[in-house]
């Protein structure tokens, strides 16, 4: 008789079809993750659970039990300094540029330490943070040690997935295989190598704002805001009221920010995606209603976040006020 492999019960538990299947436990999950982690599973058992999760959609617990086996897997360096943003990339950008850079770089300017963590390469056609960061001139972290030196020079560091948690980002290069994401691209998301009290993070499809926000409750993170970015990506889509739902010392919140911009169809995409714009709005070169709707708008809910802002026209506020402020000579 063929021995049953130790991590075919994970999949039977979710796979036994629409009346016997059901979620992994936190516990189950942390238990199949860390055989993942530690490359203990068959490829044709990743992909099926994989495939799975991706259908139904994973839920809080599964998410909470995965991010806590991967986050075993790495260690806050002694001298790290207290970082106090986690800001999760991973989307990429296709039809704009990545404004939101530009709000981060802000905030790092204005004394808040910023962990940009991310990954990069997996979808075709678009362009990553690591390639904006690098064409204006800023290092990728090579691993969390470098990360928490850079932030303590600079009060930022961009650390790709494959720096500090590589068999994550092997898991989502298998995209050119699957040929879709997997629920790795959400877990990611709240990885939070530094163990920031501050998370933002972003959702394409509104209906992961609750999973994000119920994982991130289960795992104790105090404050965290979500919402749907543009592109996937951590920027108001300045054109478009918001829901941004939140963490408030580990309660939830809601709270409903207005379009900032008039006729969406005015402002439908970039017709280029030069990364030189990136610096000469920065010094001031050029100036685009959309770019600044988007920088400020998402710095203001960033500031809201840190509780900084006292609601959301006083975080509008004041973030254009921090805009309007910045060192142009950065660049």
């Amino acid at each position: 008789m063929t021995e049953i492999h130790p991590f075919a019960k994970y999949i039977g538990i979710i796979g036994r079809g629409p009346r016997l299947s059901r979620p992994l436990t936190e516990d189950e999950m942390l238990g199949a993750a860390r055989m993942i982690m530690k490359g203990e599973v068959e490829p044709l058992q990743l992909g099926a659970l994989l495939c799975i999760l991706r259908m139904r959609a994973e839920v809080p617990a599964e998410g909470a039990g995965f991010v806590k086996a991967a986050r075993e897997t790495f260690t806050i360096p002694e001298n790290a300094p207290a970082v106090d943003l986690d800001w999760a990339t991973y989307s990429g950008k296709v039809r704009h540029l990545p404004w939101f850079l530009l709000s981060a770089l802000v905030l790092s300017q204005n004394g808040v330490k910023i962990c940009m963590q991310g990954t990069e390469g997996h979808t075709e056609g678009r362009v990553f943070s690591s390639e904006a960061l690098t064409h204006m001139g800023i290092p990728m972290a090579g691993s969390m040690q470098e990360a928490a030196d850079q932030i303590r020079d600079t009060n930022f560091a961009y650390l790709p997935l494959r720096n500090f948690c590589k068999p994550l980002q092997d898991i989502i290069d298998l995209k050119s295989i699957l040929g879709l994401r997997t629920p790795v691209n959400t877990f990611a998301r709240m990885l939070n190598p530094f163990q920031a009290p501050h998370e933002i993070q972003n959702v394409f499809h509104p209906a992961y704002r609750d999973i994000h926000r119920d994982t991130a409750q289960l795992l104790g993170q105090p404050h965290m805001a979500v919402f749907k970015g543009e592109g996937g990506e951590i920027e108001r889509r300045p054109q478009k009221p918001v829901l941004v739902e939140s963490l408030r010392a580990g309660e939830k919140w809601d709270e409903h920010w207005p379009a900032l911009l008039g006729d969406a169809g005015q402002h439908r995409t970039d017709d280029d995606l030069n990364l030189d714009r990136l610096v000469w709005t920065w010094q001031g070169k050029e100036e685009s209603e959309y770019a600044h709707a988007a920088i400020t708008g998402t710095l203001a809910v960033a500031l809201r976040l840190l509780g900084r802002a006292d609601g959301v026209d006083d975080a509008l506020n004041k973030a254009r006020d921090m805009w309007a402020a910045r060192n142009k000579s950065f660049f």
